[in-house]
């Protein structure tokens, strides 16, 4: 599994929304030039994230967005689902592809439902919230 940089990006700013929430909308400019990605490519992503209902967005002159709900309450596995489609290892595993006709022969089928399990559990087990009290030298803010 490789997370694509739609999600590593979606990631980084959920963290920056989270960082900067006083109740108020952000300009996404402010983030882009916070987070040094393009405001166009992040235009795309916060479609995505609004879709989905984890953010939300305001037009107009005091717009931008926020986030729609506590840092606490988003799992980092549910952002990079919405980002990334699947989280599973190998495509016999995705939840859109049909049920693959070896699987009941399968040798590697065991390691690779584990796998996953073990990526979508860690990954569920991390919030917003825990993500945004890392400092910069990769230590939890106490």
């Amino acid at each position: 599994m490789m997370i694509s940089t739609r999600g590593r990006y979606a990631l980084r700013v959920m963290i920056d929304l989270a960082e900067h929430r006083s109740g108020g909308f952000i300009p996404l400019k402010d983030v882009a030039r916070r987070q040094a990605i393009s405001q166009k490519y992040l235009e795309g992503i916060m479609t995505l994230l609004s879709k989905n209902e984890l953010v939300e967005g305001l037009r107009g002159k005091e717009g931008g967005y926020r986030l729609s709900r506590d840092p606490k309450d988003y799992r980092v596995g549910d952002i990079l689902r919405i980002t990334e489609g699947t989280l599973a290892p190998v495509a016999c595993l995705g939840s859109n592809e049909k049920p693959c006709e070896r699987a009941a022969s399968c040798k590697t089928l065991p390691l690779w439902t584990e796998l996953d399990r073990l990526i979508a559990g860690y990954l569920d087990s991390v919030t917003l919230a825990d993500l945004a009290a890392i400092d910069t030298a990769g230590e939890y803010v106490i």
